[in-house]
């Protein structure tokens, strides 16, 4: 690609509905690039590096929450996303707990019967009025659902949590434009959330209900070996609820997105359904949910000849890792045969998503609900609008039709 170099890079240039050509410029010309607020990097390699070294810190949450919003400034403290060893690894240990193989795949009966129900729900919806929002539908409540009852959150609670995730997500997404309320509104959710859950230890400690049968239960049940404080159960309970919740939405939406735009790849899954493992990896490396995450510089270091200092804020642009020829030949091309392993959708070294396991479950039985029960489905006419957030990137608007009736239970 010939042209002057690329100037700073900012996300509030790139084109959200397509930013991989943009990305594909900085990798060719200035892939290690001094850009607004710090360093990004657009490389695999570069990016796995970086990922994997201890010389990288998560370091602090972010910085524009204000002083105005303590409840929300102290639950996204509390993140373990935001954290560092040795802290990091004492709540990881037992988080992951919920998120092994075996208690995945107890899961999968029923994963399989939420994303049956909404699968008939939007079928319903699409018959009656032509067509319906996927996202609304189907990708958001679906992942919301999933980690409810890996929670423990009753069933009547659950369109409370969902409306409450999505106030949270005004201020802790990465959305480039906000409105002027969002950050009171994700004051207040902080501060519900908070006190649902301190009212749900009280409870079960009193009952000495639920103790090791679901997330909340595990926590509560070893206090004395985990050390972990009301504060930090309650935000890390907050934590697994919306990050479960956003980028399993996007990975869905943008899944079924690319596979409709490639009938032949879509039916060949329909065909054989053993093929959705590799395939879900093939839709992460893609299109990632993610598409940017964020590591400070512990140390002095060099990065593709560059010097990075100590302190520097180092952006990951992990989907144009996964679009980097050098790693997967012929990257724009969707296969759903390839070898994408070492994509980056889920991170890499130990910050590499813990709910993994669980996102990779969702995506194959829900995507499986969606093409075996909507028969026919299709985008509408209604082009896809997309949320102004390039970082937790997806659809904010997603029309589909269907030229059948789901198959219930499908």
């Amino acid at each position: 690609m010939t042209g002057p170099a690329p100037g700073p890079f900012r996300t509030a240039d790139v084109d959200v509905a397509d930013p991989y050509p943009c990305y594909r410029r900085y990798r060719e010309e200035d892939p290690v690039h001094r850009g607004e607020g710090g360093w990004y990097l657009f490389r695999h390699a570069d990016v796995a590096r970086v990922l994997s070294s201890r010389r990288y810190g998560r370091g602090a949450p972010p910085a524009h929450l204000p002083e105005a919003c303590p409840h929300l400034r102290r639950t996204v403290a509390n993140w373990m996303v935001f954290m560092d060893p040795p802290r990091h690894t004492h709540v990881r240990a037992l988080v992951a707990k919920a998120f092994t193989a075996r208690i995945v795949e107890g899961l999968r009966p029923r994963i399989g019967e939420l994303a049956a129900g909404l699968v008939a729900e939007l079928g319903d919806r699409v018959a009656s009025e032509g067509e319906a929002d996927l996202m609304d539908g189907f990708a958001a409540p679906f992942p919301l659902l999933v980690i409810s009852e890996l929670l423990g959150v009753p069933k009547e609670d659950r369109p409370w949590f969902r409306a409450r995730a999505v106030d949270l997500q005004q201020a802790t997404s990465a959305r480039v434009t906000r409105g002027p309320d969002a950050f009171a509104v994700a004051e207040s959710a902080a501060r519900e959330f908070g006190a649902y859950f301190r009212a749900e230890f009280a409870r079960r400690r009193a009952e000495k209900a639920g103790a090791g049968t679901d997330l909340i239960g595990a926590m509560l049940a070893e206090p004395e070996r985990t050390g972990l404080d009301e504060d930090l159960l309650a935000a890390t309970c907050v934590h697994l609820l919306t990050a479960g919740h956003e980028t399993t939405t996007n990975l869905l939406a943008k899944g079924l997105l690319a596979l409709l735009a490639h009938p032949a790849q879509s039916n060949r899954l329909r065909a054989r359904p053993g093929l959705l493992p590799g395939a879900v990896e093939e839709l992460l490396r893609y299109d990632s949910p993610v598409q940017m995450i964020s590591r400070w510089a512990q140390e002095d270091d060099r990065v593709g000849g560059r010097v990075v200092r100590r302190g520097d804020k180092v952006t990951l642009v992990l989907g144009s890792a996964n679009r980097d020829p050098e790693r997967f030949p012929d990257p724009d091309r969707l296969d759903i045969h390839r070898d994408a392993r070492r994509h980056t959708g889920f991170g890499l070294g130990i910050h590499y998503c813990v709910g993994a396991p669980l996102a990779r479950a969702e995506a194959e039985i829900g995507l499986t609900a969606l093409l075996d029960g909507l028969p026919g489905l299709a985008l509408a006419d209604e082009p896809v609008r997309w949320a102004d957030d390039l970082v937790f990137h997806g659809p904010a608007r997603m029309m589909v039709r269907a030229d059948g009736r789901p198959t219930r239970g499908a």
